[in-house]
């Protein structure tokens, strides 16, 4: 599907055009969206708007690392959508003239949709002048980014309720879980790092015709620098996580190994004196003592127990 807007000299918007039915010298500038569209309509962005092959190319193509590059008489983006339920990236294309905004993406989003229902609304007010183009793409990057806070917001939750559970579930799971947010925290510093690096291009590029908007496109390179910085300190609080729940574990290894060596060494003089016993050598006077089985009891008792009452003393059962 191919939506168009369109901004006479007068101000006045016009939309639902098809490109057929639209000459862009008739209109101050437009703005045509690519949603989802089919092969045929794809081919427009050749046979209508005449954009360089290597730019088209990288719109049907697989996904694109963001990235900037300049054409004669425009400029060419490669932008990051964010799936919110798996954090997979999903590629938008923009060309930006002072003439035009062409949107392009293979599926439907609601940040373009949210950005379109701006910039209609702008328009109706005619708010919007010759930097019409300019002020779209910026409403454009700021939905896309904007959207990327819940996702990271909702990790947060999720780290917090695992340091409250930290005594309630069992190391195994606790640490399938630290890995499994480390996984989402990774998907999302891949869109969010390379985004922040192409915002700094923009903001600091020569060749853009954005200057009434700079402070604007400044503002999201500021949330992406906040949105990394934010990454990156959950990262370094799942990493302290892993390493006190390794920790733990190793404490509670521990003390399993210390009581089991405190329980093997108060038996192995009962051990020794009952293995001494049960020798079948026929010469040993205490086999026919009247009382000697319950002597040997009574000696083994106080034995283990002077043995137990010392390591308690000595702290070994702490």
């Amino acid at each position: 599907m191919i939506r168009t807007l369109a901004i006479t000299p007068n101000h006045e918007m016009v939309t639902g055009l098809s490109l057929e039915d639209m000459r862009m010298e008739d209109y101050a500038w437009i703005w045509a969206d690519f949603n989802n569209p089919t092969p045929e309509e794809a081919q427009k962005l050749e046979s209508y708007f005449h954009f360089h092959p290597l730019a088209v190319e990288d719109c049907l193509h697989t996904l694109q690392r963001p990235k900037m590059d300049y054409y004669e008489g425009m400029q060419f983006f490669v932008l990051h959508a964010l799936q919110s339920d798996t954090l997979q990236a999903v590629e938008v294309d923009l060309f930006l003239s002072e003439a035009f905004v062409v949107s392009f993406h293979q599926q439907p989003l609601t940040e373009v949709d949210e950005a379109w229902e701006r910039i209609v609304l702008a328009a109706d007010k005619r708010a919007l002048g010759k930097d019409g183009p300019s002020f779209t793409a910026y409403t454009i990057m700021d939905k896309l980014v904007d959207q990327y806070f819940p996702s990271l917001f909702t990790i947060e939750d999720e780290l917090a309720d695992l340091e409250s559970q930290g005594e309630k579930d069992s190391v195994e799971i606790l640490m399938n879980q630290v890995f499994a947010l480390r996984a989402r925290l990774l998907r999302l510093r891949r869109t969010v790092v390379p985004m922040r690096d192409l915002m700094y291009r923009i903001v600091n590029s020569q060749h853009l015709e954005h200057h009434k908007h700079h402070a604007y496109f400044s503002d999201i390179y500021d949330h992406l620098l906040k949105l990394a910085d934010m990454i990156e300190a959950d990262r370094e609080m799942t990493a302290d996580l892993r390493d006190s729940y390794i920790s733990v574990n190793s404490d509670r290894m521990n003390t399993i190994m210390k009581t089991l060596t405190v329980i093997t060494t108060i038996f192995m003089p009962l051990t020794l004196i009952a293995g001494i016993y049960g020798m079948n050598f026929v010469n040993m006077p205490e086999l026919h003592w009247h009382y000697g089985y319950y002597l040997v009891l009574v000696l083994m008792f106080v034995l283990g127990a002077g043995m137990v009452v010392w390591f308690v003393r000595r702290g070994w059962f702490k």
